[in-house]
């Protein structure tokens, strides 16, 4: 049975205060807090088993490799998929995305193939490709939600031209909260011989992911979202893809051989992890993808929607705050802003003097700022910690910006 409470006591931060409130996290679309199994995790791997992986035949490294290689098989249990040899560890989606541009799609499209992307995209998921249409031209073709933030699979795929080399595409919007039904894009265009990449870094935290039932070629996740580490993550990448990709980085792990005029490269998944990893990191990762599957991706899932159902009935009370993105099955992500001259920044900086943390800019996500008519809102994102007594923490302090404000 899911125990909130429970839940909360497993997160030492949560304890404390801000500005002399109990502090109220709900920048969890940013960055998520750690539990104490990470923290804990990541200090045993530093203070009592640390040591380089893969290069040496002494206990502690050993030990290291053994914990560190063990992610790999977690993380394709958490992601569904086949097999640990499909599971390639980066720093996070931002390189994964690259891997893919760079590894991927570089060598294969010329000028005037085409990627299509959504306007709900990360900044991770477009910046990539805009460097194929600088360096190799490349056309970028956009598909725009609804008025409700709703992004139709059909629509997607009706973007789709005999020059459609790749579709890259966010399972859940950072921004709106918009739940993106990629299963039906990815065996449409699979059947059309299309590959896709799904940006993972939301939706992974919010609801269980099957890659395998998805159907999708790359599926990249990042582990400071997933209650884990900064600087890990990792990309789960079909096989056949991975047979025709190039190494995006050089150096040790990635080779097999090298000589004064030759070099042979490693099997994937270590052909795509070059020197010395995240090693400490990436354990903590594992760390986290175990405590979240311990609690269970279902029962996860099941709060997160009693937290947005209740959010949203207290937003929509306030007939003075503007809430982008209206979908009915959305994740508990809201992004507002405040009728009048406030600024995000100025919302944001009132509601932290209460102790809430909530996101305030753009959410590296530009084009759905232009595309929503705003240049900046404030983010309340949930997680699994957090309860409908905050969620009325976060209203009281809105109705202070309003106060303030008016």
């Amino acid at each position: 049975m899911f125990d909130v409470d429970a839940i909360r006591d497993q997160f030492p931060i949560l304890s404390r205060k801000v500005n002399g409130k109990p502090l109220v996290y709900l920048d969890n679309g940013a960055s998520a807090q750690k539990p104490k199994v990470v923290l804990d995790t990541i200090q045993r791997a530093y203070a009592e088993e640390y040591s380089n992986v893969h290069r040496g035949l002494h206990t502690l490294s050993t030990i290291s490799t053994e914990n560190y290689e063990a992610v790999r098989g977690t993380t394709a249990r958490f992601l569904g998929a086949p097999s640990e040899h499909h599971i390639v560890f980066t720093s996070g989606t931002t390189e994964a995305m690259n891997l893919i541009s760079y590894g991927w799609a570089a060598p294969r499209l010329q000028a005037g193939d085409e990627i299509i992307l959504s306007v709900m995209e990360h900044h991770a998921n477009i910046v990539p490709w805009h460097f194929l249409r600088e360096r190799q031209g490349v056309k970028l073709v956009w598909v725009e939600p609804d008025a409700k933030g709703d992004l139709d699979p059909q629509a997607v795929l009706d973007a789709v031209t005999d020059r459609t080399k790749l579709i890259a595409i966010t399972h859940l919007s950072n921004v709106l909260g918009t739940v993106v039904d990629v299963k039906t894009i990815c065996h449409e265009a699979r059947a059309q011989g299309i590959p896709v990449v799904v940006d993972g870094s939301q939706a992974a935290v919010h609801m269980p992911v099957d890659v395998a039932d998805m159907g999708c070629d790359f599926y990249a996740i990042t582990g400071h979202k997933l209650y884990g580490p900064s600087g890990s993550g990792a990309v789960y990448i079909r096989p056949e893809r991975m047979a025709e990709m190039r190494p995006f980085l050089g150096g040790g792990d990635m080779i097999r051989e090298v000589h004064r005029d030759t070099v042979t490269w490693n099997d994937p998944p270590m052909k795509f992890e070059a020197g010395t990893p995240g090693i400490v990191q990436t354990i903590g990762l594992g760390a986290a993808l175990e405590w979240m599957m311990g609690v269970g991706m279902d029962e996860i899932a099941a709060h997160e929607t009693t937290l947005r159902d209740y959010a949203r009935s207290r937003l929509d009370g306030l007939n003075w705050l503007d809430v982008q993105g209206q979908s009915a099955g959305k994740a508990a992500v809201f992004s507002f802003t405040l009728q009048g001259a406030a600024h995000a920044h100025d919302i944001s900086t009132v509601l932290d003097k209460k102790g809430v943390a909530v996101r305030a800019g753009h959410h590296c996500a530009q084009p759905l700022m232009q595309h929503l008519g705003v240049t900046a809102t404030c983010r309340a994102s949930f997680g699994v910690y957090n309860t409908t007594q905050e969620v009325d923490v976060l209203i009281d302090a809105l109705e202070l910006c309003h106060d303030l404000f008016a």
